[in-house]
């Protein structure tokens, strides 16, 4: 069955899915295949569950006319995908970068959802298997599509933005994330980088941060931009008027106040902004969007329990993610803070280096109660208290009485800090 073919099957079974929990009446199974599992062996399964068709790769498991057998899977899948995105003439905004994605792509959906039909990728599912799954749910309607498209090693953001074939795109930043996998900071400059180079190639909108050094050389010579500042005139102008600790925001005369906590999380509603700008979203509009989203799923949110007024920011963790963190922190009025930080993953040979200049950073902004938790902040030569594990940190919790706070929880997520506030 070619693509042409089997997208006509999907008009008329238009709900993909690729785990036999979570089949739906008359969905298509996509049998992928893993390091420690084959979904082949599951197709029967899928068909029983209620799946109208079973899309599998290996012979043994084409059982019934309902199991179409192709080469490879994955590949079938990424196919329909960008052929959907083409047959649907929806209008594709990509977006990537080191920090910020998934709180940007959800601004920036609340935004234009103003307006327009929109979908937008489901969590963080902005992989080579996500972002297909994220075209593949454009329906008739769908005006605007927000694909966010995550990467750790350089090629992927072009093979991703291949697949999705963007008509805009935006970088949030370039910060040092993944460094093992991209080689380095630089590594990292070039990899989120792919974005552009697909864009300027195609003769694509770019939507721009000129506050950021590095995008504003990359573009100085490209025409189809469109870019917000807080300092240059040349382009749209927004302002930060507050975050502490929530964002508070000004543009056109109108102030947004988000529930954004940090400093960090302007960039990402001035994206918001600026795409509403670009789609002719009234501004105040915009204004009643940011107003209105709440972070959750451990991004900067804003809690509190048994006295402790937390930030839990256990999501995920990089040197320049915890760095504006700790920032944020040290500009809220509190007698008492207590830090929690956990490893950050994916470092490669600078994770002695990256978690050494954390706890020298947390120092050097006069912090005094900081747990460090994880083998490599164990490490770090520090007068913080440092923990080898979650486990060792829970056994001294158990005993521990700690005065009422501001409180800092942040680490990657195979850390699973936010297990401390069963803790408090």
């Amino acid at each position: 069955m070619n693509v042409t073919e089997l997208h006509k099957l999907f008009l008329q079974f238009p709900e993909i899915s690729t785990d036999t929990r979570k089949i739906t009446p008359n969905c298509i199974f996509f049998a992928l295949k893993g390091s420690n599992f084959n979904g082949n062996k599951f197709a029967e399964e899928a068909l029983k569950e209620g799946a109208s068709y079973a899309i599998v790769d290996e012979v043994d498991y084409q059982t019934s006319e309902k199991t179409i057998l192709v080469d490879n899977v994955l590949e079938t899948l990424q196919e329909l995908a960008t052929f959907h995105r083409n047959y649907s003439k929806t209008r594709v905004i990509s977006l990537t970068g080191s920090n910020g994605k998934t709180t940007t792509k959800e601004l920036i959906n609340l935004v234009l959802s103003k307006k327009y039909k929109t979908i937008a990728t489901k969590g963080n599912l902005n992989n080579h298997i996500g972002v297909p799954l994220t075209l593949l749910s454009i329906k008739e309607d769908t005006e605007l599509a927000i694909v966010e498209m995550g990467a750790n090693h350089q090629g992927e953001i072009a093979f991703l933005s291949g697949l999705a074939q963007p008509d805009f795109g935006y970088i949030t930043n370039f910060g040092k994330a993944h460094l093992e996998g991209f080689g380095g900071v630089e590594g990292v400059i070039k990899g989120k980088s792919e974005l552009f180079t697909y864009l300027i190639e195609n003769d694509k909108r770019i939507f721009l941060n000129a506050d950021d050094a590095i995008q504003k050389e990359k573009l100085a010579t490209y025409i189809k931009k469109f870019g917000f500042s807080q300092t240059d005139s040349v382009y749209y102008q927004i302002e930060l008027l507050s975050a502490s600790p929530f964002v508070q925001i000004k543009f056109e005369d109108l102030v947004v106040n988000t529930n954004l906590i940090g400093a960090y999380n302007f960039h990402n509603c001035c994206a918001a902004i600026l795409m509403g700008k670009y789609f002719n979203v009234p501004p105040n509009e915009i204004k009643v969007a940011l107003e209105f989203y709440n972070p959750d799923n451990n991004r900067s949110q804003l809690m509190k329990k048994n006295g402790h007024e937390i930030i839990l920011d256990a999501y995920n963790a990089n040197p320049t993610s915890m760095m504006a963190a700790l920032e944020n922190l040290s500009l809220i009025e509190s007698s008492q803070k207590t830090l929690f930080l956990g490893d950050m993953f994916e470092l490669g040979e600078t994770a002695n280096e990256e978690h050494q200049s954390i706890a020298d950073y947390a120092q050097k902004l006069g912090f005094k109660d900081v747990y460090l938790v994880g083998e490599n902040f164990f490490k770090v030569n520090t007068t913080f208290q440092k923990f080898k594990s979650f486990e060792k940190l829970k056994s001294y919790l158990v005993d521990t009485n700690l005065p009422k706070s501001t409180m800092l929880i942040k680490g990657s997520r195979g850390m699973a800090l936010e297990r401390i506030l069963e803790l408090l």
